[in-house]
């Protein structure tokens, strides 16, 4: 039986100058002595969301670490940056927290994060896990099962990245600010979500990450929509550790084969099939099994005297 954890607040914030001056944010939950896992949150969203996984992370013993983004939250723009430059900046973070090796959680749009950190960090990440994690947008038969807004959002990213930046800095994010409810029926859109969504605690949470994640306003989300649509700068066959992932059956944000592709170009893939979960269903109701299918996985790769 899945055992369901309410979301708490961060035990610790903090932020960091990294080598080039840019300041970066990020958040801890769970265990303060145990197993460094970095999270790498969804879009739109900030480092406020691993409180939703936090007391799993906790039940099972591991240090949940969540950094924002460029542009979203605490940290500031980096406005030329790829995909590729995300590992330099955990890389820092981490040698500032004084952490060797990690493990790194990569949810939804967080996942293409962290599939570049196994490929430039391959050497201090001890164990992966994707859950729901968007995929190259080049499998049209995955975007064509997506919802119509995130369908319509990456198509204009793809075709129009300057109508894309006009619309969230100018026009989308301002209101979204003012009243992050407004994105939650889009979210909801699979019957599993829907009871998920609803429920006061979960509500609640998504409404405070969507609401950090516009802190600096809109460059920060749509340059990320359109790094999602370009050329990733790695190739998933080049990932030669194991990666734990999970998708779900009724998943209309990231729909099921995406997963299934991502799983079929990584040749180390493990995939946890949930066939009636929705996206937000499977990373609520699943937060206890992904933390404990993660710490084993750490015990495998470690011994424990590698930690913190």
């Amino acid at each position: 039986m899945k055992k369901s954890f309410a979301p708490t607040a961060p035990r610790n914030e903090g932020t960091i100058q990294l080598k080039d001056g840019r300041t970066l944010g990020y958040a801890e939950f769970g265990a303060s002595d145990g197993m460094p896992v970095f999270y790498c949150h969804g879009f739109p969203s900030s480092r406020l969301e691993a409180g939703i996984g936090s007391a799993a992370a906790l039940a099972h013993g591991l240090r949940l670490i969540a950094p924002d983004r460029p542009g979203f939250g605490l940290s500031d723009a980096a406005p030329q940056r790829t995909l590729l430059d995300w590992p330099q900046d955990l890389r820092q973070l981490a040698d500032h927290l004084r952490i060797g090796r990690f493990a790194v959680l990569g949810v939804s749009g967080g996942g293409p994060y962290a599939l570049a950190c196994l490929t430039a960090l391959s050497e201090r990440i001890s164990a992966a896990g994707l859950v729901a994690p968007l995929g190259p947008l080049d499998e049209e038969m995955g975007q064509r099962a997506m919802q119509p807004f995130f369908r319509l959002t990456f198509f204009l990213a793809t075709r129009f990245p300057i109508l894309t930046t006009f619309l969230y800095g100018q026009l989308l994010v301002p209101l979204l600010r003012r009243c992050p409810t407004l994105l939650l029926p889009l979210l909801r859109t699979s019957h599993p979500d829907m009871p998920v969504v609803r429920r006061p605690a979960i509500r609640a949470a998504m409404i405070a990450s969507i609401r950090e994640a516009f802190r600096r306003g809109g460059r920060g989300a749509a340059q990320e929509l359109i790094l999602y649509t370009r050329s990733w700068g790695f190739s998933l066959r080049d990932i030669g550790l194991p990666v734990h992932l999970w998708y779900a059956g009724q998943d209309v944000t990231v729909p099921p084969v995406i997963g299934k592709a991502l799983c079929e170009r990584i040749s180390g893939c493990q995939p946890h099939y949930c066939p009636d979960e929705g996206h937000f269903s499977l990373a609520y109701a699943h937060a206890g099994e992904f933390f404990r299918v993660l710490h084993q996985a750490i015990i495998r790769a470690s011994s424990l005297s590698d930690y913190p």
